[in-house]
């Protein structure tokens, strides 16, 4: 077989960081740590990429755009990390933990200016804003534990999310969750 033949079903790195929008500097970097490696050389010493290494790299493409570090990554497609849950676990506490901290300087930074946000601007909605207006409209707090666990039962995710944007500590988030699936256990008897 030809060396022609042999690269006739492979991309150069310049035409491969263009079809995923990256840098050549990007994917030499990858290589020198040894996240992507190209599967062949040719003579003039030019990388050459299979449909195999545009896989790995679209995983990673999709790792990074997950926020997950270099070495994460590189654990996970040399399935030193069978699965990536953990790590995906990991991150997502991390994100919730920056929406927490963002929140916080949201809220700082609206209290510093000691006015309620203009027309068109984000309010902030805050945990005490959000139980008094349930209380004006009617519901007792039975009734608002009843609400968490219907939307812990539906919608856990966006549950959480939503605890999370209201600035809650994570501690009292996962409490408020356990007693919300506690309910829909003790109602499903």
């Amino acid at each position: 077989m030809s060396k022609a033949q042999q690269h006739a079903n492979t991309i150069q790195i310049s035409a491969l960081a263009k079809r995923y929008g990256l840098s050549r500097s990007t994917l030499l970097h990858y290589h020198k740590i040894g996240l992507l490696i190209p599967s062949q050389r040719g003579e003039n010493g030019y990388r050459f990429y299979t449909a195999s290494d545009c896989q790995r790299l679209e995983q990673i493409v999709m790792y990074r755009e997950a926020g997950l570090s270099l070495g994460d990554i590189k654990a996970l497609v040399h399935q030193q990390q069978p699965r990536p849950v953990r790590v995906l676990e990991q991150r997502l506490a991390q994100i919730h933990q920056e929406i927490q901290h963002l929140r916080k300087q949201q809220q700082l930074i609206v209290a510093l200016l000691g006015e309620q946000p203009q027309h068109g601007e984000q309010a902030v909605l805050d945990k005490q804003a959000w139980v008094a207006l349930l209380q004006k409209s009617g519901m007792s707090d039975d009734d608002m534990w009843q609400w968490h666990a219907h939307f812990e039962h539906s919608m856990p995710e966006q549950h959480e999310d939503f605890l999370v944007s209201l600035g809650i500590e994570l501690e009292e988030i996962e409490q408020i969750r356990s007693h919300s699936r506690a309910l829909i256990k003790r109602d499903d008897q």
